[in-house]
C-alpha cells in the first residue's frame, strides 16, 4: 500500500503518439514512439512493448496516459522517457485513454 501523498508524486500526463517506428534491437516486438505531451514537457521518446497489439497506424495521432517523471532508461540501446499506461487480460493489452480528447500535456488528477 502507499499513500496519497506517494501517489501524488506521479505525474500522469495525456499525450498524443506523433510517431511509431519498428526498435529493430530490442529481443521482444516493440516500438519506439514520439508523443507530444503538451508545450510545458514537449516531445518525448518512449519505447514501448505494444508491436504485437497495435499497428504502427493505429498507434499515430492516438491519445494516450502517459507517466512522464520516470527516470529515463535504455530499452536496447534507445532511452525511453516515459511510460504509457496500459491495462493487461491474460491475452492482450489495452492502452489507457481519455474517454474525451484533451490537449496534450494536460494533468491527470
Amino acid at each position: 500500500m502507499i499513500n496519497i501523498s506517494e501517489f501524488l508524486n506521479v505525474d500522469l500526463r495525456v499525450g498524443r503518439i506523433v510517431s511509431a517506428e519498428d526498435h529493430e534491437g530490442a529481443r521482444k516486438p516493440m516500438y519506439k514512439l514520439r508523443v507530444d505531451l503538451g508545450p510545458e514537457i514537449g516531445e518525448r521518446g518512449i519505447i514501448a512493448g505494444i508491436k504485437e497489439f497495435y499497428t504502427k497506424e493505429e498507434l499515430i495521432d492516438k491519445y494516450v496516459i502517459c507517466v512522464v517523471n520516470l527516470e529515463p532508461k535504455t530499452i536496447a540501446g534507445a532511452e525511453s522517457n516515459g511510460m504509457l499506461l496500459a491495462a493487461e487480460d491474460n491475452e492482450t493489452i489495452a492502452l489507457l485513454a481519455p474517454d474525451k480528447i484533451m490537449s496534450p500535456g494536460s494533468k491527470i488528477h
